[in-house]
């Protein structure tokens, strides 16, 4: 017997249990330290930043396996604080003892809103950044980390700038996963075809589907539409963050989506360092943010493409994002939708 359960909002203390719980296992570290881009960029950056480090006191907020917090005694801290609220942390003690720096870095167990720190700090680092910038909401630790602790003239966030962009895309998989059901009569004798508008509301639905977006998808020039000052931006602002777009298509062809993506960066002494996950860098584990029309566009050469983009988090969990679309396309009038990251917890979790 089939049964509905209707979802309820998850109280925050649950939120962030599952969110923390998701950190425990080996998985997402060997992603994350696999990501050539993200390391090399992070390892840069604080080298780079050598100058504002050396001798300073460092907070890594969500210090995870302590990699960071390392490569900022490489630059030359005296101290760090490596915050971490998983279990994760036994490990991070373990690899910072295995380098011999125990003497400099402090993995503390716990949550940055709930642990006490012996001092104030110069310096926070932090890799925070969600699937579109701002899935999970770990920013908004960041930031509390930041009125709390970075109190000394000067202090420094690293990175200390966001930009998300927007760009139309045709992305050809799930074209040919729609098309797929009208071959089968081709090869077996059996006319399925009927099944496409089932697979279109299955795949066309208002996930916001994390996959890697190709250059040759892209179907214009992005634009940005948000940017965030990491040394002032406050946690209200994160709830509400919108922009408008405008852009024109390169020449003929079928919009069925939206690509959202993000670049971090460094405000290094000489120049910017960044982290990019445009379809136009090398592949990050952040890959690209897919927004799917309920039903692909026609351009040609210079159609306009215009809208506005709004982020805000979920009413079921905060950690949760959405986000809100309205874009016109040519002359075709005005539509929105509303996407959400699929929930990572289940009904019998509830």
């Amino acid at each position: 017997m089939s049964h509905v359960v209707k979802k309820r909002k998850l109280d925050k203390s649950r939120q962030d249990r599952i969110y923390f719980d998701s950190y425990t296992d080996v998985t997402i570290h060997e992603e994350m330290i696999a990501d050539h881009v993200r390391m090399n960029t992070y390892r840069t950056a604080i080298l780079k930043c050598s100058e504002w480090i050396r001798d300073k006191v460092v907070l890594d907020v969500g210090a995870g396996t302590g990699v960071l917090s390392i490569f900022c005694v490489q630059a030359g801290a005296r101290k760090v604080y490596a915050v971490e609220a998983c279990s994760i942390a036994e490990q991070a003690e373990n690899i910072i003892k295995q380098n011999q720096m125990d003497d400099k870095i402090e993995v503390i167990r716990g949550t940055v809103e709930t642990v006490e720190l012996p001092e104030e700090v110069d310096v926070i680092v932090s890799e925070w950044m969600g699937y579109a910038l701002l899935h999970e909401s770990m920013l908004d630790s960041v930031l509390y980390a930041r009125d709390k602790w970075l109190t000394k003239p000067g202090g420094i966030v690293l990175p200390d700038r966001a930009e998300l962009y927007i760009t139309p895309i045709m992305e050809p998989v799930v074209e040919n996963r729609l098309h797929f059901w009208c071959t089968i009569k081709d090869q077996y004798g059996v006319d399925m075809s009927c099944m496409s508008e089932f697979a279109r509301k299955c795949i066309k639905n208002s996930d916001i589907t994390v996959n890697t977006v190709t250059v040759e998808d892209v179907l214009s020039h992005p634009v940005r539409f948000a940017e965030l000052d990491l040394t002032t931006v406050t946690v209200e602002q994160l709830r509400s963050l919108k922009g408008h777009f405008r852009c024109d298509s390169f020449g003929s062809a079928v919009v069925n989506a939206f690509c959202v993506y993000f670049d971090v960066s460094f405000s290094c002494p000489e120049k910017p360092v960044v982290l990019s996950t445009s379809p136009f860098q090398p592949e990050t584990h952040w890959k690209q943010a897919v927004l799917y029309l309920d039903e692909p566009v026609e351009v040609i050469q210079d159609t306009a493409v215009s809208g506005e983009v709004s982020l805000f988090p979920s009413e079921h969990s905060a950690r949760h994002l959405c986000i809100h679309l309205e874009y016109r396309i040519g002359e075709v009038k005005q539509e929105s939708k509303t996407f959400s990251i699929p929930d990572w917890t289940s009904e019998d979790q509830l």
